[in-house]
């Protein structure tokens, strides 16, 4: 069965249980992969986790029935999942922009969140080059930021905001020299076990409910600048990507492709690890900067 097929399985099962309890360790089984790979390709994908989605299915469905039936109104809060009318009528207004008493009047527009459908889209028809290495666990100093706030609205990501907030990001690190700090800590020397000047490092947690990036160096032999900490980096294996071209669009738009069209057309699946953006030496700015995005699998 192809990838698209399965996620599709998955959603299927999402569709059929709206009005019941859903399981989303059941829905991962129905794609043939772990819970943490399937909500990860999920949100990739469509932009949103499968609890958010559920939750829009289900206020677009309820919508509907007091649109169309004299059905009580707790009677169909209850029905999709909520305990109270008031947790229901912020849930509802938060989606429609009315509350439910008053989306049964004439006239009123109502939001509807669409079912979705998964299917590979191969863009150009492109190569995609990569090599598999397996590392030992090391240790990285940084600064880590949490992104869930400024980039996560409702569990939507917006490109525009996430792009600001690493130009943001960059932009403080430089300005408080923390460049300036970490290479005199490094002695300027690439890492041992990745060749970077500096690491980019995303991690998320296993229910894909905050995000955190920091940027930083593999970990020195001699003394450590305060204001860092010491992040480990498991071991791993790891499908090592080039970019080529300036920053931060390049790593970006790889980024994409890695999950729309290499996880899908492969065998393995993105493990529960921290992600790699490698920064190797070089001007960011020009056409032909070549830098790595590193990410933790496991074999399907």
């Amino acid at each position: 069965m192809e990838w698209s097929e399965r996620m599709n399985a998955a959603v299927d099962y999402i569709e059929e249980n709206l009005a019941g309890d859903i399981d989303f360790t059941e829905a991962a089984n129905r794609t043939c992969c772990s819970k943490f790979h399937f909500q990860r390709m999920f949100f990739a994908i469509i932009g949103v986790t499968p609890a958010e989605y559920v939750r829009r299915r289900r206020l677009t469905l309820a919508a509907t029935e007091l649109s169309s039936s004299r059905e009580k109104v707790i009677d169909i809060a209850m029905k999709y999942g909520y305990d109270s009318p008031d947790s229901f009528t912020r849930a509802f207004r938060n989606v429609h922009g009315v509350t439910p008493t008053a989306a049964r009047e004439p006239g009123v527009n109502l939001t509807t969140y669409p079912r979705i459908s998964f299917h590979i889209e191969l863009k150009g028809g492109t190569n995609m080059d990569y090599r598999i290495v397996e590392k030992p666990a090391f240790e990285v100093i940084a600064k880590p930021q949490s992104i869930s706030a400024e980039i996560v609205h409702k569990w939507v990501i917006i490109p525009e905001d996430w792009e600001k907030f690493w130009w943001d990001y960059w932009e403080a690190f430089f300005r408080e020299k923390r460049g300036e700090s970490l290479d005199k800590m490094s002695g300027g020397k690439p890492g041992l076990v990745t060749g970077a000047r500096y690491l980019a490092i995303t991690t998320i947690d296993s229910d894909i409910k905050s995000f955190s990036y920091a940027v930083g160096i593999e970990k020195p032999d001699g003394p450590l600048s305060a204001g860092y900490e010491v992040i480990t980096i498991p071991a791993a294996t790891w499908a090592v990507f080039e970019s080529i071209g300036p920053l931060p669009k390049a790593i970006h738009d790889l980024e994409d492709k890695v999950f729309t069209e290499w996880f899908p057309s492969t065998g393995y699946e993105h493990d529960t690890k921290p992600e790699l953006e490698v920064y190797l030496p070089g001007d960011t700015n020009s056409q032909d900067y070549r830098c790595q995005f590193w990410e933790p699998v496991v074999k399907k």
